[in-house]
């Protein structure tokens, strides 16, 4: 199972760093209820792990966020978490502040295994609509960009468009321009 979300780091330097993620739950044997974190090497995310091993999971409701994050907007508002250096997203619904307990290397995506030291609610979550879950789809096509073949993603985002016309509120369709107007630049 796996669960997106916006992963905070901190850089050897202090600056905080934003990344849309996903969550990989632990399987038996490695850590009950822990979760798994695999950024893409190279990532800021992988150099910030590696140099400060704790971060925030902020699970959030506005895809303009995560399509944010990934077309170039970066400045989000954030605040100090309870346990850990990282911060939160002050947008966050929900967060949880992790440490990671080991390290399993891989050339392309090394899994740092991690348990939960905190977590908290921030406001109701009130259910998706199709188009958010449709702009999430479309993040992940386009941070695979360079994985995927043109006509795969062109495909997927072909058969996502209709979701986002029929259930799209403002933020959505706003966040579904910034993912297709980066793709298509």
């Amino acid at each position: 199972m796996i669960r997106e979300c916006v992963v905070s780091t901190l850089a050897p330097d202090g600056k905080p760093h934003l990344s849309p993620l996903g969550l990989i739950a632990a399987e038996a044997g490695e850590e009950s209820g822990g979760w798994i974190v695999a950024p893409f090497h190279p990532s800021a995310t992988l150099a910030n792990l590696r140099a400060l091993p704790e971060f925030v999971a902020n699970y959030v409701d506005d895809v303009r966020i995560i399509a944010g994050l990934l077309t170039g907007r970066r400045d989000w508002p954030l605040c100090p978490s309870a346990h850990i250096r990282p911060p939160r997203l002050a947008a966050a619904l929900a967060h949880a502040e992790l440490r990671v307990v080991s390290v399993r290397e891989d050339a392309l995506r090394p899994r740092f295994l991690c348990r939960v030291v905190s977590e908290a609610t921030h406001a109701p979550f009130r259910g998706f609509n199709r188009a958010q879950a449709a702009v999430i789809e479309a993040a992940i096509l386009f941070s695979r960009r360079h994985l995927l073949p043109p006509a795969t993603i062109a495909a997927q985002l072909a058969a996502l468009r209709p979701l986002v016309e029929k259930t799209a509120g403002a933020a959505e369709f706003e966040a579904w321009g910034w993912l297709t107007e980066a793709m298509a630049g």
